[in-house]
C-alpha cells in the first residue's frame, strides 16, 4: 500500500496509509510513458499483452507494433508535438497506436467513437490534429468530419483484422444483419493500417520532456458544457500510475486485468491500459459493453481486477443467468465516474467474493486522486482517502477559504497528476487552476477520520427557496426503495419556490410503483424541500459511454417538453 499526504486546515488529517505505516512520499521516475512498453517488453517479451476474443499478442509483438506506427506516422511527416487523434474502441491497433504516437514524440487525441460528424470535426479543428487512426466501421462519419480540419491522413483499421479465424469469417455476417458495413468510401486521405504497419519499425524514440512534454489531450466537460482538451504529460501519466500501484494491495505475477472500460477515456486509459502494461499484466479486450461477452471472459481468463462504473457492476447483479458464470476470480474492484449504490457494491461482492469500493478522479488529475481502501477500513458512500501525495481541501463555495470538518465546499486537489491545463484555454485553465490547486467542481465534505463524501456537482445543485438540494442524496435514497432500479434528479423551474425537485426513476422489472408511492417514501428520509415533487418513469436513463448518467441531458428534454409546442 502506498502513503497518504493530506492539506486540510481546520480538518484532520489522514496519519497513515490504509494498509498501515507512515506518511511519506513516493518516488516517481521522470520517465516518458512509453517506457512501460518498452519495458514490459524487454523484461517478459513472450508474455501476453492483450487477449482479443481469443487471440492473443505478446509483450514483444506489441511493442513492435507500437515501433511500426511510429516508423509510419514519421514517413508520412510527423514531427514530434504533432497531434494524432484516434477513434477506436478497445482493440489491438488501439493500444500500438497510442503508444506508438508517444514513442514517435507526439501526443494522442482520444476520441470517442459515438461522435458524430460535427462533434468529431469541432475537437479535429481544436487539436489540430493532422493524423486520424479510425476503425473501418466508422470510417463514413469519419471522413465526413475530416472536411475543413488540419488532418492530413485518415488510417483505416479493422476488428476482423485481430479475430481468430473463424470469429473473422462469422464477422462480416454479424456485419450484415446489423445492417452496418466496414467498406471505405474512395478518398485521397485514406491509408489503411496494413500500408502504414509497413514503413519498418522505429527503433529509437524521440526525445521528450517528461515533465514539460503533453503526452495526451483527453477532451472532457461534455456531459456539463462545450467539451475542452485536459493537457495531461507523460509526468502526470505515470505519476497517476505509479501512484495507483502502492496504494492496491499486493498483486500477484500473472495479474489479469478486465480491459472493459473503454481506452478513449481516461479512466480505462490509466486503471486498465497504462496500468496493466506498467505491471506488465495480461489486458481482456472488450470492444463494447456486452453483458454476456464480460462474464464469459471473467470465467475463461481469470481476472483479478475489474476496475469499472456502477451501471456496469448494477447491469452484471441483474443478468438472469449470472449465477451460471465463476466469477471468483475477481478480487479487486474499484468503480469510479458515478456514485456507487451500497446495494450495487454488496450484490457484487457477494456474487465474487471480492472487494468493490468506491473512488473518485476527473480527467483533469490523469484521473484518480482519492479512493477506499481495497485492504482496510471502507466507508459506504465516501470516495475513501487521498491517494499518496495528493492534497486536499473543501473549501467555501463563496469565499474560498477552508470550512470546518464535516461542512460542504468545493473540493480542490494538488499532486502530480494534475494536468498542465486546457489546450488553448488560458482563461478557463486560469479559473480551474489557481497557486497549483485543481478546482474540481464538485461539493464534497470530510468526516473526522479523513474520509470524503461527494455532495454533488456545483452546477447540478439545486436551489429550492434558498436552500441547496444536492442531486446524489436524493438519488441515493430513491435507490433504497425495492422497485427502483435506477433514479437521476434535476432542478426544474418553480414559480414560487425557484425550483423545485424532479425525480426520473427506472423500475425493476416486472415491478409496479407509483409516483406518490416514491414521494411518500422519499418524505420519511427527506427534508420537505428536498423530496421530488415531480416523479417520472422512463425505461433507461440517458449515460455516457462509460455509465455516467447525463443530468444535463434529462434537463435538455425536460425544457424541451415544457417549451410551447413541446
Amino acid at each position: 500500500m502506498g502513503t497518504t499526504s493530506t492539506a486540510i486546515p481546520d480538518a484532520p488529517s489522514t496519519q497513515s496509509r490504509p494498509g498501515g505505516g507512515p506518511l511519506g512520499s513516493l518516488a516517481y521516475p521522470k520517465i516518458p510513458l512509453y517506457r512501460f512498453l518498452e519495458d514490459a517488453a524487454r523484461r517478459s517479451p513472450r508474455n501476453t499483452a492483450l487477449i482479443f476474443f481469443g487471440q492473443r499478442t505478446s509483450y514483444a509483438d506489441l511493442f513492435d507494433e507500437a515501433k511500426r506506427v511510429a516508423a509510419g506516422l514519421t514517413s508520412l511527416g510527423m514531427a514530434r508535438g504533432d497531434r494524432v487523434a484516434m477513434m477506436l474502441p478497445n482493440c489491438p491497433q488501439a493500444v500500438a497506436a497510442y503508444y506508438g504516437t508517444l514513442w514517435a514524440g507526439g501526443i494522442a487525441v482520444m476520441l470517442n467513437p459515438l461522435y458524430t460528424a460535427r462533434e468529431l470535426k469541432l475537437q479535429l479543428q481544436d487539436s489540430g490534429a493532422r493524423f486520424l487512426i479510425v476503425l473501418d466501421l466508422l470510417a463514413t462519419k469519419a471522413l465526413e468530419g475530416v472536411d475543413r480540419t488540419p488532418v492530413e491522413h485518415v488510417i483505416v483499421t479493422g476488428i476482423r483484422e485481430r479475430l481468430p479465424w473463424l470469429l473473422g469469417m462469422l464477422y462480416p455476417l454479424k456485419l450484415k444483419l446489423r445492417g452496418s458495413s466496414t467498406r471505405v468510401p474512395r478518398h485521397g486521405k485514406v491509408i489503411p493500417y496494413s500500408q502504414l504497419l509497413s514503413a519498418g519499425a522505429l527503433e529509437s524514440p524521440v526525445s521528450v520532456d517528461p515533465r514539460a512534454d503533453v503526452a495526451l489531450l483527453q477532451y472532457t466537460g461534455g456531459t456539463t458544457g462545450l467539451p475542452r482538451a485536459a493537457m495531461l504529460t507523460h509526468f502526470n501519466l505515470v505519476a497517476n500510475c505509479i501512484q495507483l500501484d502502492a496504494w492496491l494491495p499486493a498483486l500477484p505475477e500473472d495479474l489479469t486485468v478486465a480491459g472493459v472500460l473503454p481506452f478513449f477515456h481516461v479512466y480505462g486509459m490509466t486503471t486498465v491500459m497504462n496500468f496493466g502494461v506498467m505491471k506488465g499484466a495480461r489486458i481482456i479486450l472488450l470492444p463494447r459493453f456486452s453483458i454476456r461477452d464480460v462474464l464469459i471472459s471473467i470465467e475463461k481468463y481469470r481476472p483479478q481486477i475489474f476496475p469499472g462504473v456502477p451501471a456496469m457492476y448494477a447491469a452484471l447483479n441483474n443478468y438472469p443467468e449470472v449465477g451460471k458464470f465463476d466469477l471468483s476470480s475477481i478480487r479487486w474492484c474499484v468503480s469510479g465516474a458515478a456514485p456507487l449504490a451500497a446495494q450495487v457494491k454488496q450484490t457484487f461482492e457477494k456474487l465474487t467474493g471480492g472487494r468493490l469500493v468506491e473512488g473518485y478522479g476527473l480527467t483533469e488529475a490523469s484521473p484518480v486522486t482519492h479512493s477506499n481502501p481495497l485492504d482496510g477500513v471502507q466507508k459506504t458512500g465516501s470516495i475513501g482517502l487521498p491517494l499518496p501525495d495528493t492534497e486536499y481541501r473543501i473549501v467555501d463555495l463563496k469565499t474560498g477559504e477552508p470550512v470546518a470538518t464535516g461542512e460542504a465546499g468545493e473540493l480542490i486537489v494538488r499532486g502530480p497528476q494534475v494536468m498542465q491545463g486546457y489546450w488553448n484555454r488560458p482563461e478557463e485553465t486560469a479559473r480551474t487552476l489557481r497557486d497549483g490547486w485543481l478546482h474540481t467542481g464538485d461539493v464534497a465534505r470530510v468526516d473526522p477520520e479523513g474520509y470524503v463524501y461527494i455532495v454533488d456537482r456545483i452546477k447540478e445543485m439545486i436551489i429550492v427557496s434558498g436552500y441547496n438540494v444536492y442531486p446524489r442524496e436524493v438519488e441515493e435514497v430513491l435507490y433504497q426503495h425495492p422497485a427502483v432500479r435506477e433514479a437521476a434528479v434535476i432542478g426544474v423551474p418553480d414559480a414560487i419556490k425557484g425550483e423545485a425537485v424532479k425525480a426520473f426513476v427506472v423500475l425493476k422489472d416486472a415491478v409496479q410503483c407509483s409516483a406518490d408511492e416514491i414521494a411518500e417514501w422519499s418524505k420519511r428520509q427527506l427534508a420537505p424541500y428536498k423530496v421530488p415533487k415531480q416523479v417520472e418513469f422512463v425505461t433507461e436513463l440517458p449515460k455516457s459511454l462509460i455509465g455516467k448518467v447525463l443530468r444535463r441531458v434529462l434537463v435538455e428534454r425536460d425544457r424541451a417538453t415544457m417549451a410551447p409546442g413541446g
